[in-house]
């Protein structure tokens, strides 16, 4: 089973790539628009995957809801590592990749970035997920004090409530890990307005990864000035 996903070039040679990962029961179409609208100079090449399963009522999933927090298992497990493997053959240095996702995808996201064995990202853009406790998953936040961190959570939110983006705020903060927080008056749903307040979050946090790793083709120092 491959991932499959939609991708947004970029407007010249991009200086890195923006994976953003859709919600439970939607597509790699889902969130297309979000690719913009976060990155507006088209900077980076704009990805979007699709969650390998397929479960009722219908759409892309990228594991079996089983309850809120602590997703089902096995399908977690398949899922996070087909995307790991996904991840690390875009042709970027993991330090020049942005994660983020919505709900399902905030998940996987929290997990990819998070994850012990996984290298961090530029930026993590989490919105109304929860960080994920599953049975063999591991955090390893203390490698992660320099990884910028945006969570949105909607203060109505029925289907995951906002104490898990508090909760996940939290815990990342206690690790002295830098979180931009935002709670919108929403439901289960992304506020575009905090959007456009990522979308300058997210170009700082880019040139901050890319005075740190070269990318490919680029050296690590220019010998002139060496």
């Amino acid at each position: 089973m491959t991932i499959e996903a939609r991708t947004r070039p970029a407007a010249g040679e991009p200086e890195g790539a923006l994976v953003l990962l859709h919600g439970r029961g939607a597509d790699e179409l889902d969130l297309v628009p979000l690719l913009d609208l976060l990155d507006p100079r088209r900077k980076l090449l704009g990805v979007t995957p699709r969650g390998p399963f397929s479960f009722p009522p219908g759409g892309a999933h990228w594991y079996a809801l089983r309850e809120v927090g602590y997703p089902d298992p096995p399908t977690f497990h398949d899922t996070y590592g087909r995307l790991g493997e996904w991840l690390d053959g875009l042709g970027f240095p993991p330090e020049r990749i942005a994660l983020g996702g919505f709900s399902q995808g905030s998940v996987m996201s929290y997990a990819l970035s998070l994850g012990h064995g996984r290298p961090s990202p530029a930026a993590l853009i989490a919105l109304s997920g929860f960080i994920p406790t599953v049975p063999g998953f591991e955090l390893d936040l203390e490698s992660r004090r320099e990884l910028p961190v945006a969570i949105g959570h909607g203060a109505f939110d029925p289907v995951i409530g906002v104490e898990w983006g508090r909760r996940a705020k939290a815990t990342l903060e206690a690790a002295a890990i830098d979180v931009l927080y935002r709670e919108s008056p929403l439901p289960h749903a992304i506020d575009p307005h905090y959007l456009h307040v990522l979308a300058p979050w997210l170009d700082d946090a880019m040139a901050r990864a890319r005075s740190r790793t070269p990318a490919p083709g680029e050296s690590a120092a220019d010998p002139a000035s060496s």
